[in-house]
């Protein structure tokens, strides 16, 4: 069997050459810091040289004699003098440091005019919050001082603020979402709209550090990532959120980006996923990068709700063992998972009792993609069928002890039909598109610690994995391939990824190498 090659973290190198630019540019400060007067006095006389050069040249011919003996009585007079020479070599230095000093005009220390009354604009919209008339010593008051209120800021090119680090008075009640918001969205309206903001609140040195978000990007398309089996890329998120770079394409270049890595497995607190969002949020492609990574290392199972053939790309692809896109298919697939759950859970058991590792066919990883099951719950109750969503229950509960993993996309508008068994075992969360952030709290269990961006892109939302923080999200470009509307570029780089053909989809015999147009069809609804 041939061993696959380990993958190169720092593939592309961008990492050592950071490290050596920035190793240098140190030893470069160093060396100007240790070298700094010797530099002084040689620009000092060089500049002493070009005077005389200018001075000589300036001379007429006919007094450029008597000038240089004037010069030479000069040196031999000092040369004759005790100490002479020492004393004219000390003030020939002292005359090139002088001459040698830096000229540029020092720039004015603190904030220029526009930038003082936009501060003090901002201090005094924070009067009526952080102010109380029994304060003996207010730190805000109208016509009051913000230099001790804003200890330390920070401005862009165009003039608006980017980082401020605001004091507020300790019996603000800083511990309740209602004040914090009143001053975010104040502080989010007076700093600057159609930017995101990052709120960091200390109440143990009641500090509040406003930060100004640079947009997440949006042409990072589908590719292969540096992951370990197990782990998942749900997006990318911001440098500071995450302690971890994966080396990526991005248009024409390649850069380190910080992703938000989803774990499952044994051993993982939040084996479960629901991603909820407005039509046309991403949350479709947020399930087709799942489902190309899973492919990687497991068989995945689609269920397609919208009916619109999201999803025809994978069907008969090598790990895909169905793509139902009917109420009847639909209801098989989802019970054959569940038996499969059982059979897995009853297979390890005996393994375990009798000392044995686990058997070989339940270590492969089985994922159950569900993409808006809410339209066959109404189905299912308009045909007095049972609720394929009842049918989740043994996946969801006991599908991480044998690697089944259930993933659910759904709207908003529908995500009251959803079942108890998904709203509780789902502790891996997504929201995508525009909500707010009543709508983010109820789905992720927290608001999150940023503004909503003025535009929201396709698959630009937030993810929580169980009770750790929130993050935002931009999801990876995963469009479907047959859709001529999207780039070209993206489309290709979703057929990269595609495992081969196994079986041809509704009986058909489809060469391998057929076009893109006609490679595969939307399976019928069974």
């Amino acid at each position: 069997m041939a061993r696959r090659p380990l993958p190169r973290i720092l593939s592309t190198g961008s990492a050592q050459l950071a490290r050596s630019r920035e190793l240098a540019r140190t030893a470069a400060d160093s060396a100007t810091d240790v070298l700094h007067p010797l530099i002084t006095v040689a620009r000092g006389l060089r500049r002493l040289a070009g005077a005389g050069r200018r001075r000589w040249s300036e001379t007429p011919k006919d007094r450029r004699g008597p000038l240089l003996f004037l010069v030479a009585s000069v040196l031999l007079v000092v040369a004759m003098v005790p100490y002479g020479p020492l004393l004219a070599a000390i003030v020939l230095m002292a005359a090139a440091a002088w001459q040698g000093r830096d000229r540029t005009p020092r720039q004015p220390e603190g904030p220029d005019e526009s930038r003082v009354q936009r501060l003090a604009s901002l201090y005094e919209a924070l009067v009526p919050y952080f102010s109380a008339a029994e304060a003996p010593a207010p730190l805000y008051s109208h016509g009051g001082a913000w230099e001790k209120a804003f200890p330390a800021y920070e401005f862009d090119d165009s003039g608006r603020i980017r980082h401020l680090v605001i004091r507020y008075p300790a019996y603000f009640t800083d511990g309740e979402p209602e004040s914090r918001a009143r001053i975010e969205h104040l502080l989010a309206a007076k700093a600057g709209r159609g930017r995101e903001y990052l709120f960091a609140w200390d109440e143990e040195s009641n500090q509040l550090t406003v930060s100004a978000l640079a947009p997440l990007p949006t042409g990072i398309a589908a590719q292969r990532f540096v992951t370990a089996p197990g782990e998942t890329v749900l997006g990318f998120t911001d440098p500071s959120e995450v302690q971890r770079t994966l080396p990526l394409t991005y248009g024409e270049e390649k850069h380190d980006v910080p992703p938000v890595v989803w774990r499952t497995g044994l051993r993982s607190t939040e084996p479960h996923l629901l991603a909820l969002g407005q039509p046309g949020s991403g949350t479709s492609t947020l399930l087709r990068s799942v489902a190309l990574q899973a492919l990687q290392y497991g068989d995945v199972v689609i269920v397609d709700g919208g009916g619109t053939g999201e999803y025809a790309c994978l069907t008969g692809r090598d790990g895909v063992l169905a793509v139902e896109c009917g109420l009847a298919g639909v209801l098989a697939s989802l019970e054959w998972a569940a038996t499969e759950t059982e059979r897995r859970l009853i297979a390890v058991g005996r393994a375990r009792q009798a000392g044995h590792p686990p058997p070989e066919d339940t270590k492969r990883p089985l994922w159950l993609l569900l993409d808006r099951p809410a339209a066959f719950t109404h189905l299912a109750a308009a045909d007095g069928r049972k609720d394929p969503q009842a049918l989740l229950q043994v996946p969801l509960r006991h599908g991480r002890a044998v690697g089944v993993t259930v993933v659910v996309a759904e709207q908003f508008d529908s995500a009251e039909t959803l079942s108890d068994a998904v709203r509780q075992h789902t502790r891996a969360r997504v929201v995508l598109g525009a909500a707010t952030v009543e709508q983010v709290k109820a789905v992720l269990g927290a608001p999150p610690h940023t503004t909503p961006p003025a535009v929201v892109p396709a698959g630009r939302g937030y993810a929580r994995l169980g009770t750790k923080a929130v993050h935002r999200l931009q999801v990876p470009a995963t469009p479907d391939p047959y859709d001529d509307t999207v780039s070209d570029a993206w489309r290709q780089a979703v057929l990269d990824l595609l495992p081969p053909k196994t079986m041809p989809a509704d009986g058909e015999t489809v060469p391998e190498d057929a076009p893109v147009g006609t490679e595969a069809a939307v399976a019928e609804p069974s």
